[in-house]
């Protein structure tokens, strides 16, 4: 029995073009965001790296070498923010946003001693979401409505955002509540978000990374080589670049939407 041509099969959609736009990548001046700068720029987009003024020297190097700018920027900073999503669209149409920017703090809910002054610092806990989660979406609303000026594409798309959670905001460790609240908020909004901006034709990702190789852990080796025991395989802390790949394939990929992937060796976060 011969089954009928679909002719569909073979109909070619297309990837969002990123060869000529413009992009911004927060907490672009060092670790996932620098890899993510250098990679985006390698696919032939402009590239604004967004950090804060104390990187200034770090974005400036950087943005000369890919051909980008660098803005200094709070990623809670409204203002700030649209000042380099204009900038960015003055390089070429802003077709896509990658949030890498963000903090860690490490601390107890209470204190040993059962005193109310011991319990978990609430302004920073505050500072944590501020800046990880407040922080992704003022930059998600207003790259976003920038990107929904675009031309649309053949799919209808004008553009793409990744954000970046991490494995602590669906297992958190002993410790972690400020930042794994922050990051669970981060996935939460992810399929919302897609949902909210499908009709402007703008597609919105999250990454949840590992542990992963960046400044963070400055010259601390021991304390890399013990968290690269607890990987599953490879038996190692990941490079940027490889979150960069999968940042820029969610960037590119049109049928990729609303979705949290796990970048992290199939590792699972113990308690402590």
């Amino acid at each position: 029995m011969k089954w009928p041509l679909d002719r569909t099969v073979n109909k070619v959609h297309s990837m969002l073009e990123l060869n000529g736009a413009s992009a911004i990548v927060t907490g672009g001046a060092s670790g996932l965001g620098e890899a993510t700068v250098r990679r985006l720029a390698a696919e032939g987009m402009k590239v604004v790296v967004l950090d804060l003024d104390r990187q200034q020297e770090k974005g400036d190097a950087l943005a000369k070498e890919v051909g980008g700018i660098f803005c200094a920027a709070d990623v809670t900073d409204t203002d700030q923010v649209i000042a380099a999503v204009e900038a960015a669209k003055e390089l070429g149409p802003l077709r896509a946003a990658v949030n890498s920017a963000g903090i860690g703090w490490a601390t107890r809910t209470i204190g040993r001693d059962g005193q109310y002054s011991s319990a978990h610092d609430l302004e920073l806990y505050r500072k944590v979401i501020d800046i990880n989660l407040v922080g992704t979406f003022n930059v998600t609303r207003l790259a976003a409505t920038a990107m929904s000026n675009n031309e649309p594409d053949a799919d209808g798309a004008k553009g793409a955002i990744v954000n970046t959670a991490s494995v602590a905001g669906v297992e958190g460790q002993i410790g972690q509540i400020a930042y794994a609240s922050s990051k669970a908020g981060v996935i939460g909004m992810t399929i919302v978000l897609a949902r909210d901006l499908a009709a402007a034709g703008i597609r919105v990702n999250t990454i949840i990374p590992g542990f992963f190789d960046t400044p963070i852990y400055g010259p601390m080796q021991e304390m890399k080589d013990n968290l690269a025991k607890t990987t599953l395989f490879p038996k190692r802390l990941g490079d940027p670049a490889e979150y960069a790949s999968l940042a820029t394939e969610l960037l590119r990929n049109s049928y990729i939407n609303g979705e949290c992937v796990r970048i992290d060796t199939g590792t699972r976060m113990q308690p402590k």
